[in-house]
């Protein structure tokens, strides 16, 4: 068993800058460079980020190779099996993404239950929101392992504190499906939804997802445009969706980057009159349901009277 770090045996979950280096906290600098593993989604773009901050990965000569040598990936500095006979300690960096994690999470529970420290960062922002590192604290909590969140940076946050848009409830949905049929399915899921909603959006799909939620939420429905925040080139746009949608269609640039885009939900008190305003969602039901069930699922996700969404049914089955 390798000789436990000073720092107390836990999982730090530790933001890191979403553009701006000087959003990186102290405290967060702090964490990392005492604990004994970093487990990072690509090793290489956290290995420039902790290099920027004078953080060291590498590892005390009195931990064994078991602690220096994680499972093989190609991507990873902490990869090579005869790691104690090339370096003086061992690569604090370990691989941790999707593809390992499986194989991964058990060794770095292993670590901390043996008194070692461990810090997961992502390649941006807040670990764990559309990031990996959800089995990694499930299995922490499991096995009675300490959890600590060492808060900072997070670009979903951040375009909902911009947005002027209501924030007192909000869902974050992260990125949609990428292939039509699938993005626009459960963008009528959310049709009806009366609470801010806040989607990640990679650039090659940021037309046509934009497109999609103006044909199913409709043009007219409010939304905040937040694309590169914190950097250089920085935009952040309150409008509709209709408008949206033209404006970054005439400006190349807007389709670069990284993008949150934050809707509005539905007005209930302005368009609680209009049942019409459900016959996505309704006719959304009616492919799966009968009317009678369509009619109650209905109720139970728009709050409308599930007499008045049963005859509503029955003119668009007519229709």
């Amino acid at each position: 068993m390798s000789t436990p770090t000073a720092m107390p045996a836990c999982l730090y979950i530790v933001a890191t800058p979403i553009g701006n280096l000087s959003d990186m906290t102290p405290h967060a600098i702090d964490v990392l460079k005492q604990v004994a593993i970093i487990a990072c989604e690509d090793t290489r773009t956290s290995g420039k980020l902790l290099s920027h901050f004078g953080i060291d990965t590498k590892g005390s000569k009195t931990d064994d190779a078991k602690a220096s040598t994680p499972h093989h990936n190609e991507n990873s500095a902490a990869d090579d099996t005869d790691t104690t006979s090339k370096q003086k300690g061992h690569n604090k960096l370990w691989a941790y993404h999707e593809h390992n994690s499986a194989i991964q999470t058990p060794k770095i529970i292993e670590m901390i239950e043996q008194g070692h420290s461990v810090a997961l960062i992502s390649d941006a922002g807040t670990p764990l929101v559309s990031d990996p590192g959800y089995q990694l604290v499930q299995a922490a909590h499991a096995a009675g392992v300490a959890v600590s969140p060492i808060v900072g940076a997070s670009a979903a946050i951040g375009a909902l504190s911009v947005a002027g848009l209501p924030s007192d409830r909000f869902s974050f949905i992260g990125f949609l499906p990428a292939k039509t049929h699938g993005r626009q399915k459960q963008l009528s899921a959310l049709i009806a939804r009366t609470e801010t909603l806040i989607f990640y959006e990679a650039p090659h799909r940021i037309i046509a997802s934009l497109e999609d939620m103006a044909t199913i939420f409709g043009a007219d429905r409010e939304v905040a445009f937040c694309r590169e925040l914190t950097k250089t080139f920085e935009t952040v746009r309150k409008s509709t969706l209709g408008d949206l949608v033209e404006f970054v269609k005439a400006d190349d640039n807007q389709q670069r980057g990284e993008i949150v885009v934050v809707v509005a939900g539905v007005n209930v008190a302005q368009d609680s009159d209009d049942i019409s305003i459900h016959d996505k969602l309704l006719q959304r039901l009616l492919e799966d349901l009968s009317v009678k069930k369509a009619a109650a699922l209905g109720a139970d996700i728009t709050g409308v009277k599930k007499n008045a969404l049963y005859q509503r049914l029955l003119e668009l089955q007519a229709e």
